[in-house]
Formats: structure tokens, C-alpha cells, sequence
């Protein structure tokens, strides 16, 4: 099920170039992403973050999410969700540290790749209301 937040995300990443998305299912990546032409362009992968820009990093994924982004062998995005905007990178060209981690607690710790602010991130504020 899609949060506001994501549906927000991922509508102004696709704003930025006239672009569409297809919401994809429970077990595959977040979204396929057209052009303007509708050609299939890409995939992205949402994370919620409930901070703002300022204070995202470091930014954390699901390493089970990258390697999916990747299978699929095309430009792929990592996008994180801020309470002010959305960060986002190519995953091919942000670099980072795998750690055992969670977002949430000890119980559901799992390997997550932490990514520290870079040269390679875009940023995109949320218009005011």
C-alpha cells in the first residue's frame, strides 16, 4: 500500500522531467518509470524518512531493495522521502556502508546500506501548500 508520503515522492521525482510511474507489486521494486513519451526508462526504490533534508543522513536502504534495483539492469534511483522534499541518487553512482541494521528494532535487523551526504544527490523540496 502506497503512503501519502510516497505517492508525494514519487510524483514530484517524475514532475522534474514530465515522466510517469507504475506502481509495481508487494515483491518486486517500488516503481517503473517512463519518459515523456512513455519509453520505459527506469525503476525507483521509496524511503520514508521522518526528518528533514538537513537531517537525513545518514540515509538508510534495505540492501535486499538495492540488489533488486540492480537486477534489473537499468538506470535505477534510490529515493528517500523527507519530511521537506525527497534526496535522490542513480544507485550506480552513490557509494556507501553496508551494516547490520534495522529501521525499526533489534527484532528485524537485516543488512542495510547507510549512505553519507555526497556529490552524487539530488534534492528536491516540497512546494509549500
Amino acid at each position: 500500500m502506497t503512503s501519502e508520503k510516497e505517492k508525494r515522492a514519487i510524483d514530484l521525482f517524475v514532475k522534474k522531467f514530465g515522466g510517469s510511474y507504475q506502481k509495481l507489486g508487494p515483491t518486486d521494486v517500488g516503481y517503473k518509470i517512463f519518459d515523456s513519451e512513455n519509453n520505459h526508462i527506469g525503476y525507483a526504490e521509496i524511503t520514508e524518512r521522518v526528518r528533514t533534508i538537513y537531517d537525513a543522513y545518514p540515509l538508510p536502504i534495505q540492501v535486499k531493495k538495492l540488489v533488486k534495483l540492480m537486477d534489473k539492469r537499468i538506470t535505477s534511483a534510490s529515493i528517500w522521502v523527507c519530511e521537506d522534499g525527497i534526496i535522490y541518487g542513480h544507485v550506480d553512482k552513490i557509494k556507501g556502508e553496508i551494516k547490520w541494521g534495522s529501521k525499526a528494532s533489534p527484532l528485524t535487523d537485516e543488512l542495510m546500506a547507510y549512505y553519507d551526504k555526497q556529490s552524487a544527490f539530488k534534492y528536491v523540496r516540497f512546494s509549500p501548500n
